[in-house]
């Protein structure tokens, strides 16, 4: 092979490295936008160390939210945007809620999820988990959230609070809190709240951040419309909606 020949070669292969990475560059981007149309297939996402299922478990769309309860935005989605999902997409059977914890604020955000599963042990996850953002006050470690304001949540809850200590006393979620941060991680979670929604066949969509009720609404609804092409024309829709049963 002559040097005018290793030329051509080398430079026809930085060529194809650039657009490669320009591709990749661009795609990554228009996946990470909040109100883009980034929806794919992804690598699947482990639930078994979240919590346990807000709505029926055999709905067809998931939506998983990456938070921290000692985070202000977390905050903000609870008051302003969870209700009304509640009401339209998870009560109806349309979409279910886990929770994954990503405890990255201060070591009272690692407690309090971990007292939540400590709550769970006796049936109150979901209220543990609304106590927590009912109380949310202050700057994270600022105390609202430390081992006496945990045990008084839990005493409001009408908790056996022997049980509740012996739990906390022993880290017994400690591991657990831990595989779902490095789930987190694992799924690009860099932000709380972070959001992956997945449709039956594995189609997802991510955006972080407190999105508003519009944007969970038209995103549930292409994925339902993905499956069930005629949900979206309005010109047969079936009436029936599973039972809900909220935890």
């Amino acid at each position: 092979m002559d040097a005018k020949t290793i030329i051509v070669a080398g430079t026809f292969v930085g060529i194809v490295l650039i657009v490669v990475t320009l591709f990749t560059s661009f795609q990554s981007g228009w996946d990470n936008y909040p109100g883009g149309m980034g929806m794919k297939t992804a690598p699947t996402i482990n639930l078994e160390n979240g919590s346990p299922a807000l709505g029926s478990e055999s709905a067809p769309i998931t939506i998983v939210e990456f938070g921290d309860y000692q985070c202000e935005s977390c905050y903000y989605w609870f008051h302003n945007t969870r209700s009304t999902l509640i009401d339209n997409y998870i009560e109806t059977g349309k979409a279910k809620l886990v929770f994954v914890d990503l405890p990255f604020l201060g070591r009272d955000s690692i407690t309090a999820a971990q007292a939540s599963y400590c709550a769970e042990d006796q049936g109150k996850y979901w209220e543990y988990h609304t106590i927590l953002y009912t109380f949310q006050d202050g700057a994270p470690d600022s105390g609202w959230a430390n081992q006496d304001r945990l045990n008084s949540f839990a005493f409001t809850l009408e908790m056996n609070m022997d049980e509740f200590n012996d739990c906390m006393d022993s880290s017994k979620y400690k591991i657990r809190v831990k595989a779902n941060y490095n789930e987190a991680v694992k799924q690009g979670a860099q932000a709380t709240p972070t959001f992956i929604i997945i449709s039956s066949d594995g189609t997802t969509k991510k955006f972080a951040g407190a999105q508003p009720y519009s944007v969970f609404a038209a995103t549930i609804e292409s994925l339902i419309a993905k499956f069930k092409p005629w949900a979206a024309t309005g010109d047969m829709v079936c009436a029936a909606s599973p039972n809900n049963n909220a935890p």
